[in-house]
């Protein structure tokens, strides 16, 4: 028997991260973001997934809304739909998010995939609570919430061990979101909204969001020693996001950004809260090192609250000279699960695959997977 399976693009989901907004909510600010030349990032990224279900399309009716929210990434995996709704093309909200995940839900459909950020899932969340299991696309800024694949194609794999009907479980994830307003001046106000149905396997899962646990300020300071104690003067040095990363500017005596992405050069900080635009521009006249931390619960250092830092970006600067910290604690976090890239460039996710050191004190290093 053929299951249904529902599908949902928030076609604005991820436009404010490559130009250093930190999100994507609200009409004036996805408008901000157009006029700095931002462009969505999930019908690319609902496209990877649903491409990974071609092989079943003889077992799956898909179900989805009209044009940008579903129906053109459908059209262009190959596969067939039933096109739900109606919709005012260029002008959706979360309006039409929320009455297409009802509408799907009243089809009878078995999984709903949806392409967002934590916005999209809460919005999902407040329609159809957890009456209908779901699964997120990765596709926003902000992805917090436990109720997300690591990636678009694992979005697929997932969808397809449903349509087999064996090889995952079932479990409640939290909807996780934030005050964008407050995120954008530096405050990490995060809530939890409830809980989706979702699909689980380990390895095809993200976590969670996870704090920093508490008495890390003197390893975060002992990182910052060794990092600063071996920059090089005539190098940029591109700090991304995080509190062992604002350890780093505050053993230089600079106001780094504790969200955003901060350039520093000799010692001094030239550049604050820029987004891809402007580090191509400094890229063009120097030679760089990028030095982040990954997330902790989730392991990415690229493509989570970062996407400043592209594959464009990363390209320039090379992979030999990504430098990552990060305390003991927070390795320990992941459970032996690999630290993570979704830069949303599959090719680059694989080559930054592997191996890599990561500073975790002054004279510390441990070797650490990368997997994409």
């Amino acid at each position: 028997m053929r299951k249904r399976f529902g599908l949902i693009v928030n076609p604005l989901a991820g436009l404010g991260g490559r130009v250093g907004l930190k999100g994507s909510d609200g009409a004036e600010i996805q408008q901000r973001a157009l006029r700095l030349g931002a462009v969505g990032e999930s019908p690319g990224r609902a496209l990877r997934a649903v491409r990974v279900l071609l092989p079943w399309e003889e077992s799956l009716e898909l179900l989805t809304y009209p044009a940008e929210m579903g129906a053109d990434v459908v059209a262009a995996a190959g596969l067939e739909a039933t096109v739900l709704g109606s919709i005012t093309p260029g002008q959706t909200t979360a309006k039409d998010t929320m009455a297409a995940a009802r509408q799907i839900r009243q089809e009878g459909a078995d999984l709903l995939l949806f392409a967002g950020g934590d916005g999209t899932a809460r919005d999902i969340y407040d329609a159809v609570g957890q009456e209908l299991p779901a699964l997120g696309i990765p596709a926003g800024v902000k992805i917090h919430s436990a109720v997300f694949a690591t990636n678009p194609e694992a979005a697929g794999e997932l969808a397809a061990l449903c349509l087999q009907g064996h090889g995952f479980a079932w479990r409640e994830a939290e909807v996780m979101d934030i005050d964008e307003e407050a995120f954008r001046q530096g405050e990490l106000s995060a809530r939890l909204y409830g809980y989706l149905k979702v699909p689980f396997r380990q390895a095809l899962v993200q976590g969670a969001k996870a704090q920093s646990g508490p008495g890390e300020e003197a390893a975060q300071r002992a990182i910052a020693a060794q990092i600063v104690e071996d920059m090089e003067e005539d190098c940029l040095y591109i700090l991304g996001p995080g509190t062992t990363i604002r350890a780093i500017g505050q053993r230089l005596g600079v106001e780094k950004t504790l969200l955003g992405v901060d350039v520093v050069l000799g010692g001094a900080l030239i550049a604050s809260d820029v987004g891809e635009a402007q580090l191509l521009e400094l890229l063009g006249r120097n030679r760089a090192r990028i030095v982040l931390t990954p997330i902790g619960g989730q392991g990415y250092i690229f493509g989570r609250g970062n996407q400043q830092i592209s594959p464009r970006v990363i390209a320039e600067v090379g992979k030999d000279n990504i430098i990552v910290v990060s305390t003991r604690g927070k390795l320990d976090s992941l459970g032996g699960q690999p630290l993570r890239v979704d830069t949303g460039d599959r090719d680059l996710d694989e080559r930054l695959s592997g191996y890599i050191r990561v500073v975790t004190g002054y004279g510390e290093e441990v070797v650490y997977r990368v997997s994409a």
